[in-house]
């Protein structure tokens, strides 16, 4: 059993490799998303003008280049079981704020409606997902009993 569990995480972990690395190979397109969904209050202000002249690029490239690279980290992460519970608690995070910010299915016109409200329930699948490897980590120790066998 534990090699399908292993087999699965490693699935399930190319999801969010993908799209790390589809959104730094991309970096611009996803930056516009970024822009255009995301605001930053203005209370930040000061800071974001201290990172954008420390780095030399606007506030939707930093976010963008993190937002990759973070996913492509906790996805390998998750693939090879170092950290997976903290790395699946920080993908629950983060996948809650996508869901939010890029996916406000309350919001759109009928034909848009029905695609907005099964991308919600593809994250809240991955949520589900996620939960199980938080809960499971990494995985059953010598001590302890598997699924319950005693």
């Amino acid at each position: 059993m534990p090699a399908l569990i292993t087999f699965g995480r490693i699935l399930f972990a190319v999801l969010f490799i993908y799209s790390g690395a589809a959104k730094l190979f991309d970096v611009q397109s996803t930056a516009q998303a970024i822009a255009s969904k995301v605001i930053i209050p203005g209370l930040l202000d000061p800071y974001i003008l201290q990172l954008e002249t420390m780095t030399n690029m606007k506030m939707p490239q930093l976010l963008a280049l993190s937002v990759g690279s973070f996913e492509v980290i906790a996805g390998l992460m998750i693939a090879l079981n170092f950290g997976a519970r903290f790395f699946a608690i920080l993908l629950i995070l983060f996948v809650l704020v996508v869901t939010f910010y890029f996916h406000d299915f309350w919001n759109p016109a009928s034909p848009d409606r029905d695609k907005a409200i099964i991308d919600a329930l593809k994250n809240l699948s991955i949520i589900g997902a996620l939960f199980i490897i938080a809960g499971y980590g990494r995985g059953p120790r010598s001590s302890e009993p598997i699924y319950g066998d005693a």
